[in-house]
């Protein structure tokens, strides 16, 4: 088993595809397995925090239960294979999508509720806030260890839309699965959307901007090849 100690290469990206300086990016990959240890600790605290949504929840239905939990999840074993050379496309694709869409829905849900949230302790409001922000960080720094090949892209756009279709519109079993919110689901909000509406608004949103970030990457680093061969 061959273990990665060199760092890969940076392709000319632009800002809006690589957004986190490079020498925090190599910070990042030269301690990879902190990474990962730090990943599969949130793992381990998400699926507690989900825990009482668990016990709600018809089992056949889980997998779609622990959203964040399975980002940082899926990001920390997106970087153990690539360290250990066997580097999965669909697998950082998983990543890149669940950190840029739980990475931004749960900050988008906190501010957007933050008055039913009061129960939260301000340490957890905190805490939840900025971990999940951290997320998005490390999403753009996958781009270092993928080219974010279509088909890749694609395993990660079924899963995430399979995500929102059984999160709010087709349940399967029982209720929608998403995140539990401290609020009624009809809840009169703003621009006259309802508590559920504006959460489904986030999170297809977010999905979207994954989906382009991914796909935009994937175009600018084939031009970079072409432009080295030409």
């Amino acid at each position: 088993m061959s273990v990665t100690t060199e760092l890969p290469d940076r392709d000319p990206l632009p800002t809006y595809l690589a957004p986190v300086p490079k020498t925090i990016e190599d910070l990042g990959l030269r301690f990879a397995w902190l990474i990962v240890a730090i990943n599969l600790a949130g793992t381990a605290f998400g699926f507690w925090y989900y825990s009482g949504q668990f016990a709600e929840t018809a089992a056949i239905m889980w997998p779609w239960v622990p959203d964040s939990p399975l980002a940082t999840l899926f990001i920390a074993l997106a970087i153990a294979a690539w360290k250990l050379g066997y580097e999965q496309p669909w697998l950082t694709s998983l990543a890149f999508f669940g950190n840029v869409v739980l990475g931004l829905w749960t900050p988008y849900t906190l501010l957007a509720f933050s008055d039913a949230y009061s129960y939260l302790h301000p340490l957890m409001f905190q805490f939840l806030f900025w971990s999940h922000l951290a997320m998005v960080v490390q999403a753009f720094v996958l781009h270092r260890i993928s080219d974010f090949p279509v088909w890749g892209v694609a395993v990660a756009s079924v899963w995430y839309v399979s995500n929102l279709i059984v999160d709010y519109f087709v349940p399967i079993v029982g209720e929608p699965h998403h995140t539990v919110i401290p609020v009624a689901r009809d809840e009169p909000m703003f621009f006259g959307a309802d508590a559920l509406g504006v959460i489904a608004a986030g999170e297809l949103t977010f999905v979207l901007l994954a989906l382009f970030l991914a796909l935009a990457t994937r175009v600018k680093k084939c031009e970079a090849v072409r432009g080295r061969r030409s």
